[in-house]
């Protein structure tokens, strides 16, 4: 199953609505610079029922080039994005638990 992108959105949103694909890109487009701006800025994003975007501190860590393992590499703290996905959406994907259980044993 392909991953579903931006112009999937807009596609499907657009046929379901009426709207013309250029004002839903528009839209989508300034949804996600409007999250992006509030993450840079310090703040959380809470979307109900979907989800909270937060930016954390990652700790300092000791890495290892697989190259040169005798070489240690100090990664720096950094801030990253993490995402906990709200009630709704949990309760939804949990439905794919035995669908996912499955086609792993079938791998193994």
């Amino acid at each position: 199953m392909p991953n579903l992108t931006k112009r999937d959105l807009v596609m499907q949103i657009s046929k379901e609505t009426g709207i013309t694909q250029q004002d839903v890109f528009t839209v989508i487009q300034q949804t996600l610079d409007r999250i992006t701006d509030a993450l840079a800025s310090g703040r959380d994003v809470e979307l109900r029922n979907f989800g909270v975007f937060e930016v954390r501190l990652t700790k300092s860590r000791v890495g290892r080039n697989p190259h040169k393992p005798e070489k240690d590499v100090i990664i720096p703290a950094r801030a990253t994005v993490k995402f906990k996905s709200g009630k709704v959406m949990r309760q939804r994907v949990l439905l794919r638990t035995d669908e996912l259980r499955t086609a792993s044993q079938k791998e193994a």
